[in-house]
């Protein structure tokens, strides 16, 4: 039976750097996710897991994979792994951290451009109705310049968001457990607040936390209340960070003025309210979705699976 179950499609690169070192493996190659009596049956013999952070892998899937050594999570997340009781059984859980960084921030950046300037519902009118031509009034939207970026959870991609949005002269507030150093602050030119004064203040609140017990809807309708009427909220981190009811009676409200989702809290079913929003952008997770980021994560799942094969401790371990 094969050392490595890969429980989903993942780029060439990974696959290449498996078959030069002569491992063996299987890929599940289904249309969509993989059923869980699938993996459970697959992973019976398998030394390493990999997997993409869509697939659920439980104390079932666990208990059903005696010989496991690793689960390598394809994805900077890994909430969709027992990550405690793999430790318990002695298996490493890995994630594939930072290379997803400048494609996330990316995303953000264009998605708070794309809002501010109204870029799909412009899209949207032009394949619809159309419009009568030029007017002054007609279709306006805000600059960036002058306006204040608000950034609620500041580790890389929070910071990779400031860097871009620094250079369409916004000003940068943000939040988090700990402070940035000194220097780091004055690279970015951002100011460390409060979270309430960084909701209060911001024109622009975009989510860069993982999600945790501590997090989970973070952005509620208390959280609403002390936003700004026209701000917009920008969530391309994870989905239950925002409550998706207390979102809506937000935007019905019109306690906030649009929003720009990569990622939702019931995901993959996004609510048909927000489906029919024109203040809304919806993006199908995303943000790191580029050759570029998922050669580089196909990489390490690769290179950490070897590495365990080698008897030798992988790269981004989360549950030591």
């Amino acid at each position: 039976m094969a050392q490595i179950y890969i429980s989903a499609k993942i780029p060439e690169k990974g696959i290449q750097l498996l078959q030069e070192n002569n491992v063996s493996f299987e890929m599940f190659t289904g249309e969509g996710l993989i059923d869980q009596a699938t993996l459970q049956q697959k992973v019976k013999d398998s030394t390493v897991l990999i997997t993409p952070l869509s697939t659920t892998v439980d104390a079932a899937i666990i208990d059903a994979a005696p010989k496991l050594k690793l689960i390598a999570n394809f994805g900077a997340g890994f909430n969709n792994i027992a990550t405690d009781y793999a430790k318990e059984k002695g298996i490493y859980v890995t994630n594939t951290p930072f290379v997803s960084t400048d494609a996330t921030a990316e995303l953000t950046a264009g998605l708070i451009i794309s809002l501010s300037r109204r870029i799909v519902a412009g899209d949207h009118l032009m394949r619809t109705t159309g419009f009568s031509g030029w007017a002054p009034l007609f279709f306006l939207g805000h600059e960036l310049k002058d306006k204040t970026l608000g950034i609620i959870g500041m580790g890389q991609i929070g910071q990779g968001v400031a860097k871009r949005l620094k250079a369409f002269g916004m000003k940068i507030i943000y939040s988090q457990r700990h402070q940035l150093p000194k220097e780091v602050e004055e690279t970015l030119g951002a100011t460390y607040l409060s979270q309430t004064e960084v909701l209060a203040q911001a024109d622009v609140i975009s989510l860069h936390t993982p999600l945790t017990n501590g997090t989970y809807h973070l952005i509620d309708q208390a959280a609403f209340a002390q936003m700004k009427p026209g701000a917009f909220l920008i969530n391309a981190s994870r989905g239950p960070i925002v409550s998706e009811a207390d979102l809506i009676t937000a935007l019905q409200t019109e306690k906030i003025a649009g929003a720009a989702l990569d990622v939702y809290e019931f995901e993959p079913k996004v609510s048909d309210t927000l489906k029919q929003m024109s203040q809304v952008i919806l993006t199908p997770h995303i943000g790191n979705a580029t050759v570029e980021a998922r050669d580089a994560m196909a990489m390490i799942v690769a290179q950490n699976a070897l590495a365990v094969l080698q008897n030798k401790e992988p790269d981004y371990i989360v549950n030591s």
